[in-house]
């Protein structure tokens, strides 16, 4: 079982139509595949047309695997489940600075689904605190989007800077592009530069696009409603090229 994250400290990137299209992708292409929704807005449990718990488990989320078995849901495609979010996932940094071992505490609950998974896909919230930390150390390969712009270059520098100052291994930091419109200067000359910088950064990259936004209309990843369009087939050529990064990953 491969856990992959994708995770930038900047809101407003793709993460979740990420995680969300990925994922499907995933258990598409013959992979059990479990997407756990770690952000409070619960954005990709919603589009998976999957509702929230309503029942606070939160507390238990980081004590066993057992209490995550409970809460996996199935969604409407094969090989797909997912552990919905609940707005008391907000409380999870909180709750990690008053547990022992609390950055490889996710890591720990997660291994006891190693029999049940090829993958877990991590949605996970743009913070930096104690969750992040777990998320770190329990990801085979993190993917972060990256839009090529002053801000979104800025959070994707601190994260690089914040892994080699904590001795996390760079090597998991796998960065793509995200809401690319190449007509503009600055994402050609952002996009160039930082690939000379950061020789990680995926080949394909994912454009800018309204369909991305209809997700929420349709609440389903993109190959469910918009199969032909440039943002579904970007996605599945980003799916393909993770596929030998994910199966090479190891923990160091």
């Amino acid at each position: 079982m491969k856990v992959i994250a994708c995770y930038s400290m900047k809101g407003g990137v793709g993460k979740t139509a990420t995680s969300v299209n990925i994922a499907y992708w995933a258990a598409r292409t013959g992979n059990r595949t479990l997407l756990i929704d770690l952000d409070p807005q619960g954005a990709s449990s919603f589009y998976f047309k999957v509702s929230s718990v309503r029942k606070n488990w939160s507390k238990r989320f980081f004590d066993a695997y057992e209490h995550l078995v409970g809460q996996i849901k199935a969604t409407e495609f094969m090989n797909l489940d997912i552990i919905p979010a609940q707005i008391n996932f907000r409380k999870f940094d909180v709750m990690l600075s008053q547990l022992a071992r609390r950055k490889t505490r996710l890591k720990k609950v997660l291994s006891g689904l190693d029999k049940e998974y090829d993958f877990i896909v991590l949605d996970c919230p743009p913070s930096i605190g104690h969750l992040a930390e777990a998320i770190f150390e329990a990801s085979h390969a993190i993917f972060v989007p990256v839009i090529p712009s002053t801000l979104s270059e800025r959070t994707f520098e601190q994260l690089h800077d914040f892994f080699t100052q904590n001795g996390y291994a760079s090597k998991r930091i796998v960065p793509f592009f995200s809401m690319v419109q190449r007509q503009k200067n600055m994402h050609r000359n952002t996009m160039e530069r930082l690939r000379r910088q950061y020789k990680r950064f995926l080949k394909v990259s994912i454009p800018f696009s309204t369909d991305v936004e209809k997700m929420g209309e349709f609440r389903g990843p993109l190959d469910t409603f918009a199969k032909s369009r440039p943002a579904n087939k970007a996605y599945y050529a980003l799916w393909k090229e993770m596929v030998p990064i994910i199966r090479r990953a190891r923990y160091d």
